[in-house]
């Protein structure tokens, strides 16, 4: 924790931000608090964190200790989500899927799957299987894609 702090005094984005995490979840021995999460987060954002943009977009549009403002939270996903933020992406995604917007929730979903995140594939495979939401060819695009995600990250190193 030390070394956390260490960066965070010397303006690390993402050490703030973890830090940031790390009171929202109350881990590593800090008591949880998500004001001082929010605090953080929006100072790693501005810094240009991306998970700090996802934690606010979290914390936004649920309203976890401030009021809900689910436009403010899409706002943090979509500045993550357009410097490739999968989280932030696959979230735009379930905006969309739980406004009714299903052609372009499978849109959003499919890309962050194509980035590799199970999840979002999980989420199409889902809609395909309800029978009206996704397609088959949308479903075997998205596997595919998320398929040569997973092989380019594989290392023999890590094997």
């Amino acid at each position: 924790l030390a070394m956390i702090y260490k960066r965070v005094d010397k303006g690390d984005a993402e050490a703030i931000s973890f830090l940031g995490n790390n009171y929202y979840h109350g881990s590593l021995g800090l008591a949880k608090d998500i004001r001082r999460a929010r605090e953080l987060w929006t100072e790693a954002a501005e810094l240009g964190s991306l998970d700090a943009h996802f934690g606010l977009g979290r914390i936004y549009y649920i309203g976890n200790d401030a009021k809900e403002d689910k436009p403010r939270g899409i706002h943090h996903w979509q500045q993550a989500a357009m410097k490739g933020h999968v989280q932030s992406r696959h979230m735009l995604g379930f905006v969309e899927h739980d406004n009714g917007n299903y052609d372009l929730a499978v849109q959003r979903y499919m890309i962050s799957a194509r980035m590799g995140y199970e999840v979002s594939l999980n989420a199409i495979k889902g809609m395909f299987r309800e029978g009206r939401q996704a397609t088959k060819a949308q479903y075997a695009e998205s596997l595919l894609g998320y398929q040569d995600a997973v092989q380019e990250m594989k290392s023999p190193q890590r094997e």
